[in-house]
């Protein structure tokens, strides 16, 4: 498990390096854009700021892998073509009956290529990561892939596959507004009948643009 004391420490030497100065708790906040309180909040609960150290990362040109995962870099200054998303462990998408509500706990993963090259580099802060459970969207999207969510596409006019959470929880599903207004849910798998419900009855997290394992959207 990756440690919050451990990955400070790492940072206070890069900022110690560039400032030539002994560097403390408060000036590792004030660069990450973290008031002091809630630093201190983060560092008793070992809750780690992933979004505040990724931007740290990005701004300083330092590997991640590094600063995270001790795996060492040719260098400690390293560009990189890597970038990385929030993955919500915790979390499963259904592709069957209903899943797990939304959970704030994250962890970072690198995107894959093949679905970065179509996504805008500014936008990766609007993508994100979720598991699948269920075989209703085979051979779409499988049992046990991550799904890649773009939070930003919820508007479900022109179709598409689309995670949304209704009262009986968080589903992955082909969504397609019928004429009287409705929704069809559809899923890919045969098996499973198309259902019919009103739009008011889901809340549209974001469209599904690719997931890790297999695929073919």
């Amino acid at each position: 498990m990756t440690d919050f004391c451990e990955i400070i420490e790492k940072i206070k030497n890069i900022i110690s390096k560039e400032k030539n100065k002994k560097i403390f708790d408060k000036d590792v906040a004030k660069e990450l854009g973290i008031t002091q309180a809630n630093f201190a909040t983060l560092k008793s609960r070992n809750k780690i700021p992933y979004q505040q150290i990724l931007d740290f990362c990005a701004r300083k040109k330092i590997s991640i892998n590094w600063l995270l995962y001790n795996q060492a870099p040719e260098s400690l200054i390293e560009t990189t073509n890597s970038y990385w998303i929030k993955y919500y462990p915790n979390v499963n998408l259904s592709a069957g009956g209903g899943a797990n509500c939304l959970d704030e706990e994250y962890n970072l993963i690198e995107i894959p290529q093949n679905i970065l090259e179509n996504i805008n580099k500014n936008d990766l802060k609007y993508i994100e990561a979720i598991n699948i459970i269920g075989d209703s969207m085979e051979p779409i999207l499988f049992d046990g892939n991550i799904a890649i969510i773009d939070r930003r596409k919820t508007d479900i006019k022109k179709g598409g596959i689309f995670a949304f959470l209704s009262s009986n929880g968080l589903f992955v599903k082909r969504l397609h507004i019928r004429i009287d207004g409705k929704i069809d849910v559809i899923s890919e798998n045969k098996e499973y009948p198309k259902q019919k419900i009103n739009q008011n009855e889901i809340k549209i997290l974001g469209k599904i643009i690719g997931s890790f394992g297999r695929i073919r959207l």
